[in-house]
């Protein structure tokens, strides 16, 4: 167990709060139309497709590199499972956003990745595919619908969840290798949160 107080962060670390939360039962939804010129589907990106994808939603702003640590061949058997369907908003043929669930637990869905490129924050998207995200889960006879973020998150993602109808039930510390110091993403990414 942590003492309370302050704790030294390694050089080349990160620490982030994480908080868990979870959906025991189908929350209400208002049912809004997608916003415009934008078509939510479900896709088979090849590697190189999901790999661009994940990138410009997350790696940049927010330092999403747990796919980036995969091996090829181990990415792609996360592609393959049926059981983690991946879904997207498509804008002018290009997909804009990222929605993966993780159905491998017997009546679990994990919101494995939520996000959106910024061409789509502040447009009604992300409600959008959070109603999306929700219908898909419960639809398919879950009993629980879960997720984690990070303080390295968006600002505003707790909140949203929260809005969303998902209830806190842990908060952990975690300290992992900064992916700059590593070469997952470039030096340059997520500026508001220095490098040591």
């Amino acid at each position: 167990m942590l003492e309370h107080g302050a704790h030294d962060i390694p050089a080349g670390k990160l620490a982030v709060v994480v908080t868990y939360l979870e959906m025991k039962s189908r929350a209400a939804t208002k049912d809004i139309a997608a916003p415009q010129d934008l078509t939510f589907r479900k896709i088979t990106p090849t590697l190189a497709e999901y790999q661009d994808l994940f990138q410009r939603v997350g790696a940049h702003d927010w330092l999403w590199y747990g796919r980036l640590r995969l091996s090829d061949a181990d990415l792609q058997a996360l592609l393959d499972d049926p059981k983690r369907p991946i879904y997207t908003l498509t804008k002018d043929g290009r997909d804009e956003a990222l929605l993966e669930l993780n159905f491998t637990v017997k009546d679990n869905c994990e919101l494995a990745y939520f996000g959106l490129t910024p061409d789509l924050i502040g447009a009604g998207a992300g409600r959008y595919l959070m109603n999306q995200a929700i219908a898909t889960a419960w639809d398919a006879g879950v009993a629980r619908f879960h997720l984690h973020t990070c303080t390295h998150d968006s600002p505003q993602a707790l909140e949203f969840y929260l809005r969303s109808g998902f209830v806190p039930y842990k908060r952990q510390v975690d300290i992992d290798d900064d992916p700059r110091v590593l070469g997952l993403l470039p030096r340059d990414a997520a500026p508001r949160i220095a490098i040591l």
